[in-house]
């Protein structure tokens, strides 16, 4: 079995002089960095006094559990000899709030993927299955993940 370690810095950047001396004393600003990438701004949600121009845990969720699940098909679709020529996806997280907590109770991912060939159309459902379980992030969570995927069969060039 192999362990792989993931690590980064994170810095909250939202004193405005007097900390958390009161509820809207403070910036939900934080800056998330990690060797050789590009610096990651993030907040809370704007429904917790965030800043919607800055990524939030909750959204961040979602597009690990939806690029996990696109990464995923794309190595089964290789190992099953299909290629894939374009992958979107519109993913939607569910989050109930109860109090001071809450829990997600649902992401459904919603991707479109392009295959080269119409003959591999018949094998998406199950490539989409294999990768739900290959999925390291799908597996984690406690909420269940779910799918409506949508194939297409590229246009060939005129």
């Amino acid at each position: 079995m192999a362990t792989h370690t993931y690590q980064l810095g994170l810095s909250w950047t939202g004193n405005r002089g007097s900390g958390t001396s009161g509820y809207r004393d403070y910036d939900r600003s934080v800056v998330a960095t990690s060797e050789g990438m590009p610096d990651l701004p993030l907040s809370a949600d704007r429904a917790f006094r965030g800043d919607r121009g800055r990524w939030n845990p909750e959204v961040l969720l979602v597009a690990a559990l939806s690029e996990c699940h696109l990464l995923s098909l794309l190595h089964v679709a290789v190992t099953h000899g299909v290629t894939v020529v374009a992958y979107e996806d519109a993913p939607v997280g569910t989050m109930e709030q109860s109090g001071i907590g809450g829990r997600f109770t649902r992401v459904l991912l919603r991707p479109v993927v392009t295959v080269a060939r119409a003959a591999d159309l018949e094998q998406l459902p199950a490539l989409h299955a294999e990768a739900a379980q290959a999925c390291f992030i799908a597996a984690s969570v406690n909420f269940p993940v779910e799918h409506e995927p949508t194939g297409r069969v590229a246009v060939p060039p005129s």
